[in-house]
């Protein structure tokens, strides 16, 4: 580009450099989306076509960008590991949407996400964010299952329903639901109560396997071999997958089968030995 006076605007350019050695989370949330819901008519305390488009735009960007890890979302809200992925997700959002709302075309104005990115310095306070994230899907999901039950099966207006909710515990909402309207929280579906983790999983391949509740990869090796040899075998035996799953991500048994996803450290392997 030639030289001209005008290209002193140029200094305004500043880069947004994120710390290294951390772990980067981008929060993606939608803008709007309360009238954006009201105006395709999302089902309401939960849309199951809304969360698994979400789901399914997650799922597209993990596919498309190797570096993220995974991904937590629920409601309008989706959390990733490592790079800027808003465009992305909106792209993918916006792509699938009439594989979801096949009645209902996109209209202007379109829906749009923003996001911010945080970085945590360990793996501790990522897990804990993970946790936080989830302990307010739970919270949220309760609330909001309690609420339009007293509208929709209670004839209350949402003013009345929220005085009704005002300084009630997890405890008495239960006993709202189950008491009033037999809806036993617990068994709600999981997805509703839990939220949506999208996860890179290793599949073996022409390997027969019986995948357990912990999709866990369990590649087969013959005669007895080292560590190094193990995982050579076990990444040449196994592909990538994505997984869309609704599960407890408190308890450290998940993340202690799948060290890769906080710490690129190969997973657990069981071998075969031949004598």
């Amino acid at each position: 580009m030639a030289n001209s006076k005008y290209e002193y605007v140029k200094t305004y350019e500043k880069s947004d450099i994120l710390l290294p050695l951390t772990y980067i989370v981008v929060r993606i949330d939608g803008r709007g989306f309360h009238k954006f819901s009201s105006k395709y008519g999302f089902k309401k305390p939960n849309d199951r076509r809304a969360l698994d488009l979400m789901n399914a735009a997650a799922t597209g960007v993990l596919k498309e960008l190797s570096d993220i890890c995974f991904a937590y979302g629920f409601s309008d809200e989706f959390s990733k590991i490592l790079t800027t992925v808003v465009s992305s997700f909106t792209s993918y959002y916006t792509y699938l949407w009439s594989l979801y709302f096949s009645t209902k075309p996109l209209t202007p104005p379109l829906p749009s996400f923003d996001g911010r990115a945080v970085l945590y310095p360990a793996e501790r306070p990522l897990r804990d964010y993970i946790c936080w994230r989830q302990v307010d899907c739970h919270i949220n999901n309760l609330y909001n299952t309690t609420f339009w039950a007293l509208v929709s099966k209670g004839g209350l207006t949402p003013t009345r329903a929220e005085e009704e909710l005002k300084g009630t515990v997890a405890a008495d909402k239960n006993e709202i639901l189950f008491t009033k309207y037999g809806i036993n929280y617990n068994e709600e579906p999981e997805i509703f109560r839990k939220g949506s983790f999208v996860y890179r999983d290793f599949d073996v391949l022409d390997t027969p396997s019986k995948r357990d509740g912990l999709d866990e990869c369990r590649p087969v090796l013959s005669g007895p071999a080292s560590k190094t040899q193990q995982e050579r075998e076990r990444r040449k035996g196994a592909k990538t997958i994505i997984l869309v799953e609704h599960l407890d991500l408190i308890k450290d048994d998940f993340w202690h089968r799948r060290p890769w996803l906080l710490s690129g450290r190969p997973g657990s392997i069981i071998t075969t030995l031949s004598a």
